[in-house]
C-alpha cells in the first residue's frame, strides 16, 4: 500500500506547531521587553512630573511614523498595482522574463503588499526621528527680525525652511522609489521592452511613467526654488562669509529661480507626453534642464566670481560682509559689545592699586583645578567618597560680605568599597554622598591649606542648615533602591560616625520622592528587566515602600525633560533655601540663522578644564541661554525657569510643552544670587568676538585685527589647550562697583614662528544676576571689551609665564622648593585690569610625591609691567612690586610665619602652661630669624635649611596644641 506524504514525514509535520509556538513565545518575550522599557520610562517621567514631555514625544513620533509609513507605502503599492493591472495581456516575453514570472507569480501577492510595507517601515522610522522638526513648524513663533535679502522673518529660516526642505526631500524619495517600482513591474510583465536599441513602452506604462516623472520634476522645481533661501545660512563659494555674497545675490539666487521655472516647464512637457505619446519634447526639455543647470547654476556664477568679484572683492563684498557682521553679533548675543581703549600703564609707584583695593581683596588665590587633592585628603573622610577633578567657583555672603568660594560636593565613590562590593552594598547600602565642602577663594591657612567655610561630616560652617545628603549628582551610581516602611531598620549607610565607644556608622532611610516606587511584583519585574538584575525581583530588601533612583546625573535629568536644549557642560552645586541644588544652564541653538557665522560648538568650548564634548548638533550659528534649570540633590526634582523669554525657539517649545517651564519670577532670592553667566556661552562668544569685534567691513576683510584665545600657559606647550575663562569678583574699568565677573584674554591670530603672545584684548562679562526674583540685574550679561594699544607691546599670559620661568630669583627659589621628593605646581594665571595696567597673579603650590600627598599653597607670583615678585603672600608680593605700598587690600589674609615684620614672628615673651608648645614656638621664632639672616646674606641654602627647621617647629606646635598637622 502506498503511504501519503504526511505519513512519510510525520516528524516534519509534528515540528510545525512547535516552531510556531516558539516563534509566538519569542515574539511575546520581545514585546514584553519593549513594553518594560516603555513602562519604566512612563513611571520615571510620571514621578518627576514631566509625563506630558514623554507623551508628547511618543504622540509626535507615532504620528510622524504613521505619516512616513503611509506616505511611502501607499504610493509604492499604487504604482505596482497600476503597472500590474494595466500590463499587456498578450505581451510577447523573452524566455528569461517568462522564467522570472514563473518564479515570482506564486509570491506576487506577497510582494505587492510586502515590498510597500517594508519600505513604509523604513520610511516611518526615518520620519519619526524628525518629530522635533514637525512640532517646531506647527508651533513656530515669529522672531520679529527680517533677513536683509528677502525680507522674511528669521523664524522662516529657523522653523519653516528646514521643514519644507525635509518634506520635499522625502517626497522626492517617495516618487523616485515608486517610479522605480513601476519600471520594474512594467519590465517584468512586458509593458516595457528592449529590442536592441529600440525601447517599446505600452500606452498605460507611458502614461504612468510620464505622470510620475512630471510629479518628480515639479518637486525638484520646488526644491530648487527653496535653495534660494538656503544661501542665507551657507558659506559662499569663497568661504569668506556665511550667507549670500555678491555672486550669490547676483548670479546664484536668480539662476535658481530660472532653473526652478525650467524644471516646472519640463514637468509640463512630461504631462503632454502622457497625453499625446511623444517622448521627444520631454527628452529635449530634460537635456535643456541639465545644460541650464551647468551653465546657469555653475558656469555663470564662476564667471561672476572670477571676473567681477575677485578683482574688486573688498568693494564688491563690503555690503554682504556688513550683513554678516551684524547678523553674527545679533545671533550670538554680542550686538551691544563696544570696544574700549585701555592703555596699560606699567608705573609701579606706591599706592597704585589704592583705587582697586576692592578688586585686589577678592583675588582668588585658590586654584579650583589644583586644590581637588587637598579637598580629598582633608575632607574625603572615607574611601567611598570623592570630589570632582575640577571644583566650582561660586560666591556666598559670609558675615554680610560676598566671598568668592571654591565649592565641591562630597559624592559617593563605590569603587572605594573595594572587596566589600556586592549587589546589596552597591545598590541598597551605599546610596548617596554627603554634604558640600567650601573654602574661601582668597584665603589659606598658615600651612597653605584651604580656609574652609563649610566642611566636615556632619557638615559645619557658615552656609547654614541644609539637607546634606546627595542622592543625585555627577558621580551617583547607576541605580539605588531606597526607602522602607516606617519603623523598619535603616539599611542605608548615611555617613561614618564611629567613635571609640560606638563603632557603628550612622544609618538612614530615604524619605524623599526621588524615583518610581517598587510597590508590586509587576514593577519589580519591569525594573529587573531594565537593569538586567534578578536581585530587584528576589531581594527581601526591596519592599512596597522602596523607590528606585536612576538617571541621577543632573545633565541627564534636565536633558530628558527638556530634549530641545543644549546643556552647559559644567553644572555646579549651590546651597540654596536649605538644600543642595545643581544649577544647569540650557541653550537653544540653531544653524539656520541667516548670514550668521557657523561655529563648531565643541571646539569653542574645549579648553584645559573642559575636554572636547560631544553634541548631537555641533555646528551652530545662533545661541541663547534661554533656560536655567535646577536639580535637587536629595529628591532629584527638576525645575526649569525661562531665562530669556524673548527667544523665539524657547517660545515655540513653550507652546509644545506648555506646563514644563516656570517663569523666572518663581526663582527664590537665594537661588537668583547663585545664578551666574554660563561659561560655555561665554567661550562661544569670545570665539566669535575674536573676529567680530571688528565692525568695519574693510578691516574685517583684511583680517588685520583678528584675535584668538591664548593657550593655557600653565600647560606643556605641545599639548596646551585654550586657557579657560575665570570667575572673579572685580571691578572692571568703567564700572562703578565690583561684581562677580567672568573674563578671558586675547592675543593676535597668528601662526607659525611669527606667533606672538602679546595682549590685544581683554573680555569680561558681568556674571551676577542679582537677588531680586523676576528681575535680572541690569548689569548682568554686560560685556566689557578692552583693547590694548597696537603701538605698544603688552605681554600676554604666555609671555608672562615665560618671564616667571626665566626670572633668576624665581627659578632659584623654585629649584629649592622642588628639591628632594617635592614637586612645584603652578596654578591658574589670572589677569586683572587694575591700577591702570594689567596685574598677573599666579599661586604656586608645593606637593610631596607620596601617594597621599596634596598640594600646599606656599607662594604667589605677581607681575605688573616688567616687575616680578615672588612672595609668601599676595600682600607681600604686591608691596614688593609697588615699593612697599601697593595700596591694595589683598584677600590673602593669612599671616604666614616667614614674614618677619608680621605679628607672630617674634619670640613669645609670655609662656603658656604647655611646655612642649612653648619650646616649639621658640624654635619657630629662632628659625624665622635664621631665615631672615640667610636671605639678607643671599644664602639660599641656609634659607632652605631654616625653612625645614621652621616646618618642623610648626608641626610640633600644632601637635602640642592638639591639632593634627
Amino acid at each position: 500500500m502506498t503511504s501519503t506524504p504526511a505519513e512519510r514525514h510525520p516528524a516534519q509535520r509534528s515540528r510545525v506547531p512547535l516552531v510556531i509556538a516558539i516563534a509566538v513565545i519569542g515574539a511575546l518575550v520581545i514585546a514584553f521587553f519593549v513594553f518594560a522599557g516603555l513602562y519604566a520610562d512612563w513611571l520615571w517621567y510620571e514621578q518627576l512630573g514631566f509625563l506630558n514631555v514623554l507623551t508628547t514625544q511618543w504622540t509626535a513620533a507615532a504620528a510622524m511614523f504613521g505619516i512616513g509609513f503611509f506616505a511611502m507605502a501607499i504610493p509604492v503599492w499604487v504604482s505596482i498595482e497600476v503597472a500590474f493591472r494595466w500590463r499587456p495581456v498578450y505581451a510577447k516575453l523573452s524566455s528569461q522574463l517568462d522564467r522570472y514570472q514563473q518564479v515570482i507569480e506564486p509570491l506576487r501577492r506577497l510582494a505587492m503588499y510586502g515590498i510597500p510595507v517594508v519600505l513604509g517601515l523604513f520610511a516611518g522610522v526615518a520620519t519619526s526621528a524628525n518629530w522635533k522638526l514637525a512640532l517646531e513648524w506647527l508651533n513656530r513663533t515669529p522672531a520679529g527680525v527680517a533677513d536683509p535679502q528677502f525680507g522674511l522673518d528669521v523664524s522662516f529660516y529657523l522653523f519653516e525652511l528646514p521643514f519644507y526642505r525635509a518634506v520635499v526631500a522625502f517626497a522626492s524619495a517617495i516618487v523616485l522609489i515608486a517610479l522605480l517600482a513601476a519600471v520594474a513591474t512594467s519590465y517584468l510583465y512586458g509593458a516595457l521592452r528592449f529590442n536592441g536599441r529600440e525601447v517599446r513602452i505600452s500606452r498605460s506604462a507611458r502614461i504612468q511613467f510620464a505622470t510620475m516623472a512630471a510629479v518628480y520634476l515639479l518637486i525638484q522645481a520646488v526644491s530648487i526654488w527653496l535653495d534660494q533661501y538656503g544661501t542665507m545660512a551657507t558659506s559662499t563659494s569663497t568661504d569668506l562669509i556665511t550667507g549670500a555674497g555678491y555672486t550669490d545675490v547676483n548670479a546664484v539666487i536668480p539662476g535658481r529661480a530660472i532653473l526652478a521655472g525650467i524644471a516646472a516647464l519640463v514637468a509640463i512637457l512630461f504631462i503632454v507626453t502622457a497625453i499625446i505619446g511623444r517622448w521627444r519634447l520631454p527628452i529635449v526639455g530634460t537635456a535643456l534642464l541639465i545644460v541650464s543647470a551647468i551653465l546657469i547654476g555653475g558656469v555663470y556664477p564662476w564667471i561672476v566670481q572670477r571676473f567681477q568679484v575677485e578683482p574688486s572683492a573688498r568693494t564688491a563684498e563690503s555690503q554682504f560682509i556688513e550683513r554678516n557682521i551684524e547678523a553674527t553679533r545679533a545671533a550670538y548675543g554680542v550686538s551691544d559689545v563696544v570696544e574700549s581703549p585701555y592703555k596699560a600703564h606699567t608705573d609701579t609707584a606706591p599706592g597704585t592699586l589704592r583705587n582697586d583695593a576692592e578688586t585686589t581683596a577678592n583675588i582668588r588665590i585658590l586654584d579650583p583645578a589644583l586644590v581637588t587633592d587637598a579637598f580629598a585628603q582633608l575632607e574625603q573622610i572615607k574611601q567611598y567618597y570623592q570630589f570632582a577633578p575640577h571644583l566650582d567657583v561660586d560666591r556666598y555672603t559670609i558675615d554680610g560680605k560676598s566671598q568668592d568660594t571654591v565649592i565641591a560636593v562630597r559624592e559617593l565613590n563605590q569603587a572605594g568599597i573595594g572587596s566589600s562590593s556586592n549587589w546589596v552594598n552597591d545598590h541598597i547600602v551605599y546610596t548617596h554622598g554627603y554634604g558640600v565642602v567650601a573654602a574661601y577663594g582668597n584665603q589659606r591657612t598658615v600651612d597653605g591649606l584651604p580656609e574652609f567655610i563649610e566642611h566636615g561630616i556632619p557638615s559645619t560652617g557658615d552656609l547654614g542648615e541644609f539637607q546634606p545628603r546627595v542622592y543625585f549628582g555627577e558621580a551617583s551610581p547607576d541605580y539605588s533602591i531606597v526607602g522602607a516602611p516606617e519603623g523598619a531598620t535603616p539599611a542605608e549607610l548615611d555617613y561614618p560616625s564611629g567613635t571609640e565607644e560606638n563603632s557603628q556608622n550612622a544609618q538612614f532611610t530615604y524619605d524623599g520622592n526621588g524615583g518610581p516606587t517598587l510597590d508590586g511584583i509587576f514593577k519589580k519585574l519591569v525594573f529587573a528587566i531594565k537593569f538586567q538584575s534578578e536581585q530587584i525581583l528576589l531581594s527581601s530588601d526591596v519592599n512596597e515602600k522602596s523607590q528606585i533612583l536612576y538617571d541621577r546625573d543632573p545633565l541627564t535629568r534636565v536633558q530628558k525633560v527638556a530634549p530641545y536644549l543644549t546643556l552647559d557642560t559644567d553644572p555646579y552645586p549651590a546651597v540654596v533655601d536649605g538644600k543642595i541644588v545643581w544649577i544647569v544652564d540650557g541653550y537653544t541653538t540653531s544653524d539656520q540663522y541667516p548670514y550668521s557665522k557657523v561655529e563648531q560648538l565643541s571646539n569653542a568650548i574645549a579648553d584645559t578644564y573642559t575636554p572636547t564634548p560631544l553634541f548631537a548638533v555641533d555646528d551652530i550659528n545662533y545661541i541663547r541661554n534661554s533656560v536655567k534649570a535646577t536639580v535637587d540633590a536629595y529628591t532629584g526634582e527638576v525645575t526649569l525657569y525661562a531665562w530669556d523669554d524673548s527667544d523665539p525657539i524657547l517660545k515655540t517649545w513653550q507652546k509644545i510643552f506648555p506646563t514644563t517651564i516656570q517663569p523666572m519670577s518663581e526663582m527664590s532670592p537665594e537661588l537668583m544670587s547663585h545664578v551666574r553667566y554660563p561659561s560655555d556661552l561665554f567661550k562661544v562668544q569670545r570665539a566669535i568676538l575674536g573676529t567680530y569685534h571688528v565692525t568695519d567691513p574693510g578691516s574685517w576683510f583684511q583680517s588685520d585685527d583678528a584675535w584668538i584665545t591664548p593657550p593655557d600657559p600653565t600647560q606643556p606647550s605641545a599639548s596646551a589647550k585654550l586657557q579657560p575663562p575665570y570667575y572673579l569678583t572685580m571691578k572692571v574699568p568703567g564700572a562703578e562697583t565690583s561684581a562677580f565677573t567672568l573674563y578671558s584674554t586675547y592675543i593676535p591670530q597668528e601662526s607659525g614662528d611669527n606667533a606672538r603672545s602679546i595682549l590685544t584684548g581683554y573680555l569680561a562679562v558681568n556674571a551676577d544676576a542679582g537677588s531680586t526674583p523676576g528681575t535680572i540685574s541690569p548689569d548682568y550679561g554686560k560685556f566689557t571689551l578692552l583693547t590694548l594699544p597696537k603701538a605698544e607691546t603688552v605681554p600676554g599670559p604666555g609671555q608672562v609665564q615665560n618671564n616667571f620661568n626665566s626670572d633668576p630669583t624665581v627659578s632659584t627659589e623654585l629649584n629649592l622648593l622642588s628639591q628632594g621628593s617635592t614637586d612645584v605646581k603652578k596654578g591658574n594665571l589670572l589677569t586683572l585690569p587694575v591700577g591702570g595696567g594689567l596685574l598677573y597673579v599666579q599661586p604656586v603650590y608645593i606637593q610631596s610625591t607620596g601617594e597621599t600627598s596634596y598640594p600646599l599653597l606656599k607662594k604667589v607670583l605677581v607681575a605688573f609691567g616688567d616687575k616680578i615678585a615672588f612672595e609668601s603672600t599676595l600682600d607681600a608680593a604686591l608691596d614688593s612690586i609697588f615699593g612697599g605700598d601697593s595700596g591694595a587690600q589683598a584677600g590673602d589674609n593669612e599671616t604666614p610665619p616667614d614674614e618677619g615684620e608680621e605679628p607672630g614672628t617674634e619670640e613669645p615673651t609670655t609662656p603658656t602652661d604647655n611646655a612642649a608648645l612653648d619650646a616649639a614656638l621658640r624654635d619657630a621664632a629662632a628659625a624665622l630669624k635664621e631665615r631672615e639672616a640667610a636671605y639678607a646674606a643671599n644664602d639660599l641654602v641656609a634659607a632652605a635649611e631654616a625653612d625645614e627647621k621652621l616646618q618642623d617647629a610648626l608641626e610640633r606646635a600644632l601637635a602640642a596644641s592638639g591639632v593634627t598637622p
